[in-house]
């Protein structure tokens, strides 16, 4: 099997990178929103669980009873 090494500046490097999100954004756009929306939910994940970390503990029958109130 045959290697090809490339050696691409920094600007050049840039510029495909900016190329090939503009054609994914035109030719695979339900990707980039999947994408983004795991992305989305990661990082609400992430604040969820700092939250909590900063709140106080509750005990099981509490947390229970916050499960039954909810719509």
């Amino acid at each position: 099997m045959m290697q090809v090494t490339l050696n691409l500046d920094e600007n050049t490097t840039r510029t495909l990178f900016k190329q090939a999100i503009a054609e994914m954004l035109r030719e695979r756009n339900e990707t980039l929103y999947a994408a983004l929306a795991e992305i989305m939910e990661d990082v609400a994940l992430a604040r969820a669980i700092e939250e909590g970390e900063e709140t106080a503990d509750i005990g099981r029958e509490q947390l229970f009873q916050l499960f039954e109130a909810a719509p």
